[in-house]
């Protein structure tokens, strides 16, 4: 549901970027980096707001890999399965971030919104396999049980960059 909440904070997005149909790129970023997804009834706003159709709005919103039309969790998981860490078993980091987390592959985020859980092809740190990036932080030569533990620190708040 469009909130006077939500219209007033695309607006504020649009308006940083002068209502330029060419900024349509930065401002759909600013409403994810908002709300964390891309909500359905903010990209009807912008089509309508701005005057580009729907299907251009959602062509581009599908289009680019770092855009989500689904609500991602607060904190954002990335299991490598480039070449080396696939190698160097990260299937079953994955597999044990799932079942800990009720996840699978089609539920990617759990039910609180605390947590997303995404397999990417590679995040280059071939050397440190396997990684796992969370919250932009990389994490070097993980184990399931190494990535069960920064999950529990994530719940109990604890996670920090230094960890």
């Amino acid at each position: 549901m469009l909130t006077s909440e939500m219209i007033e904070t695309v607006d504020t997005i649009i308006n940083e970027h002068d209502n330029n149909q060419s900024s349509i790129i930065s401002i759909l970023q600013g409403i994810q980096r908002e709300y964390r997804y891309l909500p359905e009834e903010a990209l009807n706003y912008v089509s309508d707001r701005m005057d580009i159709s729907s299907s251009k709005i959602y062509g581009i919103a599908t289009f680019y890999e770092n855009f989500s039309l689904e609500p991602k969790g607060k904190h954002i998981i990335k299991i490598c399965d480039g070449t080396a860490c696939h190698i160097r078993k990260s299937q079953p980091i994955l597999d044990a971030l799932r079942k800990e987390l009720s996840l699978s592959e089609d539920r990617i985020t759990t039910d609180d919104l605390l947590i997303t859980v995404e397999m990417v092809s590679c995040l280059g740190a071939c050397s440190l396999a396997p990684v796992v990036n969370v919250d932009g932080v990389v994490y070097a030569k993980m184990t399931p049980s190494k990535t069960q533990a920064l999950v529990r620190k994530i719940k109990e708040g604890q996670l920090s960059e230094d960890n």
